[in-house]
């Protein structure tokens, strides 16, 4: 069994309006819950830090109405979800990198391009 990704658009505001003003954050993170175990044919289920925090942001009485996910399920048939926006970081992030690595080649070739000229300006002065 391969490692399945998937994304998805959880709706959260069917789930939580039902139940009293006060429980509405945590009823919604049982919504999201059991969307994903649905669909992805997986009890074992686990929200990541990022998606929690988002969730309960404006706090317990007052949840997203929906919520843009990733969820990935491994071999053993656990199910990790996290936020569709984090995934953007780290290949914004991994992006920023790349470059980065290509800038600091580009200045390394011209400080050895400069070192030559100099070595060969040092080599023509010391035979004349």
């Amino acid at each position: 069994m391969a490692q399945l990704e998937r994304d998805y658009i959880v709706p959260l505001r069917k789930g939580f309006l039902k139940t009293p003003v006060y429980k509405r954050s945590k009823k919604a993170v049982k919504v999201l819950r059991e969307f994903i175990s649905k669909h992805m044919k997986s009890e074992n289920v686990s929200i990541e830090k990022e998606l929690n925090e988002h969730i309960w942001k404006h706090g317990i009485k007052n949840p997203p109405s929906k919520v843009s996910v990733t969820a990935v399920k491994d071999k053993e048939g656990k199910v990790s979800v996290n936020l569709d926006s984090v995934k953007a970081k780290e290949e914004v992030k991994e992006a920023k990198k790349e470059t980065k690595a290509k800038k600091e080649s580009k200045k390394e070739e011209s400080l050895e391009a400069e070192v030559e000229k100099a070595e060969d300006v040092s080599e023509e002065s010391q035979k004349e």
